[in-house]
């Protein structure tokens, strides 16, 4: 396969070019320009970020997005799936509030909310994948599919399950309806180191299923029969006293994610969008945010989102880290080992290279990529 165009700038802004205008520039050169929006409709997937988390990109970049698409006589909509855990995102309603009070309205952003699963996240199309080996049929909301066309936007950052979530995270994992989360994330099960427990009863503040409990020893103990592994006490636990008994559990997550990304790419017109600022440590669902491990690198643009995702990982990598973050933090903890990967520094659980060579191994994209800056 031949490497992928990766279009990439930094967040300088100079000159009457303010930040929006270099997005819409840098997504030109892309070349949305090769796509037919006309009497099209156009979801623009995007994570309109848990309440209580300022770290979700600001809907200022999603007004900026609808705008080009409606200037190619496309009629654009962003939209997101319903969340397998219980918070402010678990059915439409609360859903769409969580989206305008983090300011993703038709009023902020010039085009309609959609919540792609429905109501209560129910709402979904069996999509067959091509060259899957894990899923046969991808269960993906069913206004993602309905879609003509297909447009990512990404906050690029760290995560406790798949080291970080980009494109394919969000197309993926986000795309798919409550029973498709529920299938990516079949594989894991957490289960608690006693000897490590300090019963600080974290993890049980953060599991939406009333799965944790505590014995007599003040030892959390995780109720396997409520568990639906979305792996939120692992991220919590700031220990790490919880892991996957599965031991490969996170990279079966890897690779079914890649497959759902598969089943919403497929055979459609798209371009994918990655924001790589407030590099937070772990993904926007958590109600909280901690500070960026890294400084903010740029925006990318691409219609790969393997080749894109794999680009802003490496220039990630290059950038330095912030020691008054997480990832000081481990850095400090684990500094005779050094510091090869930013994400598996903080989450050293999970290998994020599992789901991109997935995804290259049944045609989503490639990893060879050529990176194109615009000054």
């Amino acid at each position: 396969m031949n490497s992928s165009k990766v279009y990439w700038c930094d967040f300088r802004a100079h000159n009457g070019l303010d930040l929006t205008q270099k997005l819409k520039k840098l997504i030109i050169k892309a070349g949305i320009d090769d796509i037919d929006f006309k009497n099209r409709f156009a979801a623009i997937k995007i994570h309109f970020g848990e309440p209580g988390n300022l770290a979700y990109l600001r809907p200022n970049y999603a007004k900026a997005v609808a705008e080009l698409i409606k200037e190619r006589g496309g009629m654009p909509f962003l939209t997101d799936c319903n969340t397998l855990y219980a918070g402010r995102r678990k059915h439409a309603l609360e859903h769409i509030e969580a989206a305008y009070e983090n300011g993703f309205s038709p009023f902020s952003t010039g085009c309609q909310v959609i919540i792609a699963d429905g109501l209560k996240g129910t709402d979904d199309v069996e999509v067959p994948v091509k060259n899957g080996c894990y899923i046969k049929n991808a269960k993906i909301g069913r206004a993602v599919m309905d879609a003509d066309i297909i447009v990512s936007l990404n906050h690029f950052k760290g995560h406790e399950s798949t080291g970080f979530g980009g494109a394919i995270k969000n197309l993926g994992m986000g795309c798919g309806s409550r029973a498709g989360k529920m299938e990516q994330h079949c594989e894991g099960q957490p289960e608690v180191n006693e000897d490590r427990c300090i019963g600080c009863h974290i993890c049980k503040n953060s599991c939406g299923q009333d799965a944790i409990s505590y014995t007599e020893r003040g030892k959390a103990v995780i109720d396997d029969k409520k568990c639906v592994g979305c792996g939120k006490c692992i991220g919590f636990c700031p220990i790490n006293a919880i892991s996957n008994k599965n031991y490969c559990a996170d990279q079966l997550l890897n690779f079914k994610m890649a497959e759902y990304a598969q089943a919403v790419c497929q055979d459609r017109p798209q371009i994918h969008i990655n924001m790589v600022m407030d590099v937070s440590p772990y993904c926007d669902c958590h109600s909280e945010n901690d500070a960026p491990i890294i400084p903010d690198v740029g925006m990318f643009v691409s219609k790969d989102p393997v080749a894109l995702d794999r680009a802003c990982a490496d220039m990630c990598n290059k950038m330095p880290h912030f020691d008054n973050s997480l990832l000081g933090e481990k850095l400090r903890y684990q500094k005779d080992r050094g510091c090869r990967d930013i994400f598996s520094a903080v989450s050293p659980n999970t290998d994020w290279t599992d789901c991109l060579n997935h995804a290259e191994k049944i045609g989503l994209g490639t990893q060879e990529y050529e990176l194109i800056m615009l000054k």
